[in-house]
């Protein structure tokens, strides 16, 4: 799973810059350890299965994440004029119907796969509903604001002057 999020974050430093890397990457931990915590709670038993559900539970959240944040990098060129939390949140609202229909999709097919299925099937499908209700919440309540805090120290950051190292100040 590690390697997964290390492999993961590599393709967003490349796709995006610095600034969106950290909240996509803080969405995934959030989903699979609470997955997992899911399983941990009500004593499940954790397999291969299971493995690859958190694994497309991951793959699912990324894909959710990365649209959100292609609809604010395409928003940031057409929208100059506003604030970056604005953009986001115009992008939010683009993509919160697709986000909702998606997921909705996705939990009730494997919610009939955990109601009538057997075995590992059932492990699987309930870690994809879990994962997919966690999933939705981190790629809209997690890693959109860690961007925005993210934009607000890098202006920060640039709006400071900086001293040369052979003056004093008066």
């Amino acid at each position: 799973l590690l390697f997964a999020i290390l492999c993961i974050r590599i393709y967003v430093a490349v796709r995006f810059d610095f600034r969106y890397g950290p909240g996509t990457v803080a969405s995934l931990l959030h989903d699979a350890i609470l997955t997992m915590g899911a399983f941990a709670l009500l004593g499940r038993e954790f397999s291969l299965t299971t493995i690859a559900a958190i694994l497309t539970v991951i793959g699912f959240s990324m894909n959710d994440t990365i649209v959100v944040f292609d609809r604010i990098r395409e928003n940031t060129t057409k929208l100059k004029d506003k604030k970056f939390e604005q953009i986001v949140n115009a992008a939010m609202n683009e993509t919160m119907s697709r986000t909702i229909l998606t997921s909705a999709t996705v939990f009730f097919v494997t919610l009939a796969m955990n109601i009538w299925g057997t075995g590992v099937i059932r492990d699987f499908a309930f870690a994809m509903n879990v994962g997919v209700i966690i999933g939705t919440f981190s790629s809209v309540f997690i890693a959109s604001p860690i961007l925005i805090w993210l934009n607000d120290k890098s202006l920060q950051s640039q709006k400071k002057p900086r001293r040369s190292s052979g003056t004093t100040p008066a």
